[in-house]
């Protein structure tokens, strides 16, 4: 790695880490309801949400309860999402008059931003309004993200209580993380991105004329709006020659803002954050990547001071940080390299100064390589998605680490929310193997680890790699899977893994060499979505039911701590060992031996 790689990387944990402890502590004052002053502000719209909704925020509920709540709620959403995209043409705030997506299409997008992945198989610019970006998109971006939060802070209650009957109020917490977490945050970062250039407003796009025609190749499309495919599965291209460019308008900076801080991803526009007009400057960059990981991160200190022992909370987030910056270092030395096949056409200065410069393609130069791994490895770590670079055009070993960290369930930091209650998942099977291999009971936080907690903490885990190596086997079986498919061998069989591994994960970036706008892709991939989202989540809240329920066992001298270096290790190897062993088969049949195959001449 270069000077400027662990500059940058020094720079933005630095940063982080003095967010931790202030934001962890008011998002844990605002989950117990706190007398802080921002809940005494917004008390009186909270009590009128409260009130339209017909609910009582002091009475809790089960875990099944919650989970009943959860699930209708996250429905009634995706119901919401599609009639906007559906409708979007009869309704106002659609100055480009565009008409509705396939309804494969909508189906997609509603479970996608519902799910907190924001996949996007479509063009964003030219496919929706902005009533359906603001009043579908951007809504489901706090609500998506606000329901992650809550699990992590009911899963954090059932550790915390003991002989308790209730975890929390659903419709409390998402009201509370919502109004007084996301949106004043997403306020604020808005009006900074908007400082360094980032659009906001209402206008039409903009019709420019260029001082030169330019001639490209554009994907030809059907009726229906799908990509038209030749006999062999490729896009059909066909040449375009124009003097006029259209500039897309639009409320960027409110949706990139909590697009962000929610790791949904997603974007306004196709380039997503590589455009200028939604990530412009450097500085702009930095911000960015600093709002995917401020809540999953500060939500370990969340976690450390319910429970009654901050000491916790930082353990979790040391066991992220190792693992986050050894997958940096992997993806950013590997780009850093280049592509050898370059150096090997010929000897000639260009091919040696281009080879020297590291891998550039897909990336953006005023980024460079280290921002963009940097970047890519946020990004993966997190649910989040958004990127400013191709991961496509990675190396192979630069494009397997983004693969890797959505495989290790993306807790190297997490969503929000998501990445906490995984983490904890994995700490409660680390505590369980540990305590088989001394012959004890097995407990975390003076709470016996037993079958119930060890078969829902299986099912939570599971269900991701299940989803991703059936998906992916089921779309290389057959015809309408294959034919999206634009580079043949190992990278192509990449392209599809990712895509149900991005799908399943609820992270939503994509090697986009992949065409998924097409009925087998957008019905498949929503429905791994949906049960990647909401099966791991129903067993997350009933450890968190069954935890709260327990008796605190007294700590003793054979106790073993979670806390210090020798829980972290073990936690490190818990996941490492999860995610290794499920998929190093189907990583073998796509970035490893595309590795192989390029340092082979």
């Amino acid at each position: 790695m270069t000077g400027e790689s662990w500059g940058l990387l020094a720079l933005f944990l630095g940063v982080t880490l003095l967010c931790v402890k202030p934001l962890g502590l008011y998002m844990a004052k605002v989950a117990e309801g706190a007398p802080i002053w921002p809940l005494r502000v917004g008390g009186a719209l909270e009590r009128l949400i409260y009130r339209l909704c017909g609910t009582d925020p002091a009475e809790e509920t089960g875990w099944m309860r919650y989970a009943i709540a959860l699930l209708v709620f996250n429905a009634l959403g995706a119901a919401l999402v599609y009639a906007l995209q559906r409708l979007q043409y009869f309704l106002p705030l659609n100055p480009q008059h565009l008409g509705a997506p396939p309804p494969d299409s909508a189906f997609n997008t509603a479970i996608s931003f519902i799910t907190n992945t924001d996949w996007q198989s479509y063009t964003p610019e030219t496919t929706m309004s902005y009533l359906a970006q603001m009043a579908g998109l951007a809504v489901q971006n706090f609500l998506s993200a606000a329901t992650g939060i809550v699990v992590a802070i009911a899963l954090i209650r059932g550790l915390a209580r003991h002989t308790a009957k209730a975890i929390g109020n659903f419709w409390a917490d998402i009201t509370r993380v919502t109004l007084y977490v996301l949106l004043p945050m997403a306020f604020v970062f808005a009006l900074a991105l908007v400082s360094q250039g980032v659009i906001q407003n209402f206008s039409a796009y903009k019709s420019v004329t260029m001082l030169e025609s330019l001639t490209y190749q554009r994907p030809s499309t059907h009726v229906a709006g799908h990509s038209a495919l030749d006999k062999a599965g490729r896009p059909l291209m066909r040449m375009v020659t124009t003097r006029t460019q259209t500039l897309p308008m639009g409320p960027v900076a409110s949706q990139e803002s909590i697009k962000e801080l929610g790791t949904n991803g997603g974007g306004f526009f196709n380039a997503n954050s590589a455009h200028p007009y939604e990530n412009p400057t450097a500085v702009s960059n930095l911000l960015e990547m600093l709002l995917i990981i401020l809540i999953p991160a500060s939500l370990t200190y969340t976690f450390g001071y319910m429970v009654g022992d901050t000491r916790q909370g930082w353990a979790v987030l040391s066991a992220m940080t190792i693992l986050f910056v050894s997958l940096y270092a992997l993806a950013n030395y590997s780009e850093q390299l280049g592509n050898p096949r370059i150096a090997a056409l010929g000897v000639n200065q260009a091919a040696s100064a281009l080879q020297s410069g590291g891998n550039m393609e897909g990336k953006e130069t005023r980024f460079g390589i280290a921002a963009s791994t940097l970047f890519a490895t946020i990004t993966t770590g997190t649910s989040c998605g958004a990127v400013n670079s191709m991961h496509d055009s990675f190396t192979p070993l630069g494009g397997f680490v983004p693969l890797f960290n959505m495989m290790l369930g993306e807790v190297v930091f997490g969503g929000a929310g998501t990445g906490l209650y995984s983490m904890l998942i994995f700490a409660i099977i680390g505590v369980f193997i540990a305590g088989l291999m001394i012959g004890r009971t097995p407990e975390y936080l003076g709470k016996k680890i037993e079958s119930f907690e060890m078969k829902m903490s299986a099912i939570a885990i599971l269900v991701m790699p299940f989803i991703v190596l059936l998906g992916a086997a089921v779309a290389v079986s057959v015809k309408a899977g294959r034919a999206g498919v634009a580079n043949p061998g190992a990278h192509g069989f990449s392209e599809i893994l990712y895509a149900f591994t991005s799908a399943a994960n609820n992270n939503g970036s994509a090697f986009a060499g992949i065409s998924a706008d097409s009925p087998f892709y957008n019905i498949a991939l929503g429905l791994a979505m949906w049960i990647g989202r909401f099966w791991p989540i129903v067993a997350v809240l009933a450890v968190a039911g069954s935890l709260a329920a327990k008796k605190r066992i007294p700590i003793t001298t054979g106790t073993m701590p979670t806390h210090g270096p020798t829980f972290i290790i073990l936690l490190i190897g818990t996941v490492l060992l999860v995610g290794a062993l499920t998929f190093v088969p189907a990583l073998a049949l796509g970035p490893i031996v595309e590795q192989l195959m390029l340092r082979s001449h």
